[in-house]
């Protein structure tokens, strides 16, 4: 009897063949029909039970990230750049980074993250689709899940963890071509980029179904996504806009080194929401991670600084700050993937491979990438990303990935960077020819030699 009481409410509720007051009387029935123990079952527990609730820790570990990846944002980013520069352009760069990460914030909310991380049907493989614009559907409900199966965070903390993410990628370009971009053209090539570079690469890396994603290739934080993606745009952005006035002729030392060093520092310390954020889940996966953010830094400030000592007899502040960063970037893509033993391999390579590309590569080809945006964030994001398909192995610390072979793994990340790099490149090259072509993209000889803090926004950042 029971049992048909069940099928009729069903078919009560699917075709509608019975009156609303007995659906809801039969519903109410059925849903307290005893289990074969005995024990109380009821429809809207089972459904309760089913829907995962975000775990408290995990939750406040990833708030907390997104804290830390502001905190590389601004202040620090803004400052390791702007003590980088010349002090008539100081205000112009901190000008730069706040607005480009005001710009993205909002653009991530209207399309970002629903391009980014939505599924996009026929076209999933590259970009995401419009379901979740303005956020639409988005609630303080809503959860997105972890790596771990069952386990997962709300929603809303996954987008401002991601938001911050494009938001960084975006501005590191701006280093490319410090001192010589006009504000304006670079706030809406900054809009474009995020666009038609950041979104879909982001997709392709990250997404289900993107088509790196579905490859197998490995980029823990970012490597391919952040750094590759905003280091090819650097070094387009330097060869279409040009040399500063003087390069190579006049003196363009940082004027700032102190506030590079802050910077860097704060970059260091926000990198730890940055890649151990990056787990998702405050788990021994986010401790490895910070861990790795530790020592593979270290050593590429070791490696460095002694590169540069033995090659011109001083090792430099400059250089050990250098370093510091070209670890933390090399990390981004292994840092919850492989062993410290692995991380700290990472950051003695990249030391001095990222010294040679900032110093007699950038010579010898002869572009102005005022701030080394390239030879630090590319040229590290590509040892990173390769060498993550060597050091996941855990013959050699790694936590290993399934079907694992080195040289499998190392072809697929070789692809990822490939793919990155022409993508990054094509995009980046054609809009700053049409925001050349509609906008203009550099200053007046003028502004530029009085310097943008005062030609562009009317300001000094010193008083003497």
């Amino acid at each position: 009897m029971k049992n048909l009481l069940v099928l009729f409410t069903l078919l009560s509720v699917l075709f509608g063949i019975a009156g609303p007051s007995f659906a809801d009387e039969a519903v109410v029935a059925a849903e307290t029909v005893t289990t074969a123990a005995g024990e109380m079952a009821p429809a809207a527990a089972a459904e309760a039970a089913a829907a995962p609730v975000p775990n408290k820790g995990d939750t406040t570990w990833m708030m907390l990230s997104t804290l830390l990846v502001i905190l590389m944002i601004v202040p620090g980013l803004a400052l390791f750049y702007g003590g980088l520069v010349r002090a008539k352009n100081m205000l112009s760069v901190l000008s730069q980074v706040f607005g480009i990460f005001a710009l993205v914030s909002i653009l991530w909310i209207f399309y970002g993250y629903s391009l980014a991380f939505g599924d996009g049907g026929s076209f999933n493989w590259m970009i995401g689709d419009m379901s979740k614009l303005f956020l639409m559907g988005v609630t303080p409900d809503s959860t997105a899940a972890t790596f771990t199966e069952g386990v997962v965070i709300p929603e809303l903390t996954f987008v401002a963890f991601q938001l911050t993410f494009a938001a960084i990628t975006t501005a590191l370009i701006i280093g490319g071509f410090a001192e010589r971009i006009k504000f304006s053209s670079l706030l809406v090539f900054s809009a474009l980029w995020f666009t038609f570079s950041y979104l879909p690469i982001a997709h392709m890396v990250w997404a289900t179904g993107g088509y790196l994603f579905e490859k197998g290739a490995l980029d823990f934080a970012g490597g391919t996504v952040v750094h590759i993606n905003a280091g090819i745009a650097a070094l387009v952005g330097a060869i279409v806009i040009g040399k500063r006035i003087g390069y190579g002729k006049e003196p363009m030392a940082p004027h700032n080194l102190p506030m590079t060093m802050i910077g860097a520092a704060l970059l260091w310390v926000g990198w730890f929401g940055f890649n151990a954020g990056s787990n998702l889940e405050a788990t021994g996966g986010a401790a490895l991670a910070l861990l790795n953010t530790i020592v593979a830094t270290a050593a590429a400030g070791m490696s460095w600084m002694l590169a540069e000592w033995m090659l011109r007899g001083k090792p430099s502040m400059l250089g050990i700050v250098s370093g510091v960063v070209a670890g933390l970037v090399a990390i981004t893509p292994a840092a919850g993937l492989v062993g410290p033993m692995g991380a700290i391999m990472l950051g003695l390579v990249v030391g001095p491979i990222c010294l040679w590309a900032v110093s007699s590569l950038k010579k010898s080809l002869g572009y102005d990438d005022s701030l080394d945006v390239f030879g630090i964030h590319a040229v590290g994001g590509i040892i990173g990303a390769i060498g993550t398909g060597i050091f996941v192995s855990p013959a050699l610390g790694g936590v290993g990935v399934a079907d694992y072979t080195m040289g499998g793994q190392v072809v697929t990340q070789a692809t990822g960077v490939l793919v990155t790099i022409v993508w990054s490149g094509v995009v980046s090259f054609v809009l700053f020819k049409l925001v050349d072509m509609v906008m203009g993209l550099r200053v007046s000889e003028e502004a530029e030699r009085e310097g943008l803090d005062t030609s562009t926004h009317g300001e000094r950042a010193y008083s003497v």
